[in-house]
């Protein structure tokens, strides 16, 4: 009998796991950019006099201010003002106060973000595949994002919870 209850509740236990819906908060996975994107956003940065450091995914970053509150993680619910820009300057999406699931964004974001703390902002240079890749993207007022594109972000991180 209590082998019967035993692998009842295990095979319960089993079976739950497969059903749980997916938040956002999965496991960040290990994408790094490509040499030839990395070296496409550092020749953008030595064209433009930019000093910024190099993140182990790829992507380049300049920490504004570090801030003081809490570090983000996948799971967090950020509030943050940003502008999206092309590197011809032309700004594709632009919003404040806007609240997301730090695991629902491009990767760019997701690890670049937790190099600071709530009331902090970062800069952010993305290559292609840790932003919209090949999709592309269609921001505001129609301002297209063409397929493969560099991304720079100015992110100020309001919150976190």
């Amino acid at each position: 009998m209590r082998r019967s209850i035993f692998c009842l509740l295990w095979l319960y236990v089993c079976l739950s796991s497969c059903f749980k819906k997916n938040n956002g908060c999965g496991v960040q996975d290990n994408l790094v950019a490509p040499k030839t994107e990395q070296q496409a956003v550092k020749a953008y940065l030595d064209s433009n006099g930019i000093t910024a450091t190099l993140h182990q995914s790829g992507f380049y970053y300049k920490i504004v201010s570090e801030g003081t509150g809490t570090t983000p993680n996948l799971c967090s619910q950020i509030t943050v003002s940003y502008t999206g820009q092309l590197t011809s300057g032309k700004t594709f999406d632009q919003e404040t106060d806007q609240i997301f699931t730090l695991g629902d964004l491009i990767d760019g974001w997701k690890k670049g973000l937790p190099l600071i703390q709530s009331g902090g902002e970062i800069k952010l240079y993305i290559p292609p595949s840790l932003g919209y890749s090949n999709n592309g993207f269609t921001g505001i007022n129609n301002v297209v994002v063409p397929p493969n594109s560099i991304l720079i972000f100015d992110i100020s991180l309001l919150d976190v919870q």
